[in-house]
């Protein structure tokens, strides 16, 4: 809760950082969706490639979202090839993979790029502290975690190599 007092020292100066509800992602399938239609609810975003050492890391997804999407989290996972061409596949591709592979049941979000110059407009939301008014952050690999409170603000910055289901991930949600 420490990335908190970066945020709350830009209030007191009258600089109040535009939450993520103002981003528009799509889904695999190409549906649009407001991330403020996700007011109230908190959001683990991860960047997810099918054949990554950490690709495992999605049945602890799906752990999660069993555990708490009813207490109101919301998984948005984001393919990405940016690392290692880990993440070839086409929707159908990735999807059938997850499906058949982990029984994912949160849904999966546009393939898009997290960093170069084709990085998407949540990414650098995500990635820079003007913008998000918190931390500035690289996505250094496959399934980096950044938590999003329920006003739409970054919380935490988690390393890929922590799992969805790490201590500090767990009692954020718990709380």
């Amino acid at each position: 809760m420490l990335f908190l007092v970066p945020l709350f020292k830009n209030f007191l100066k009258g600089k109040t950082p535009n939450s993520i509800h103002q981003q528009t992602i799509k889904t695999l399938s190409g549906k649009p969706i407001s991330l403020g239609d996700f007011k109230g609810k908190k959001l683990l975003i991860v960047n997810t490639a099918s054949k990554c050492g950490f690709t495992p890391q999605y049945k602890a997804l799906q752990t999660l979202h069993d555990r708490f999407s009813e207490k109101g989290l919301v998984i948005l996972a984001f393919p990405c090839n940016d690392f290692g061409n880990q993440e070839p596949g086409n929707e159908k591709n990735i999807s059938e993979f997850c499906e058949v592979n982990f029984g994912l049941s949160f849904p999966l979000m546009e393939k898009l790029h997290v960093k170069g110059p084709d990085q998407h407009s949540l990414y650098k939301w995500l990635c820079t502290k003007k913008r998000n008014g918190v931390l500035s952050s690289r996505v250094v690999w496959n399934f980096q975690k950044y938590l999003i409170d329920e006003r739409g603000f970054l919380v935490d910055v988690l390393a890929p190599w922590k799992s969805p289901l790490d201590k500090a991930i767990v009692k954020w949600l718990s709380s």
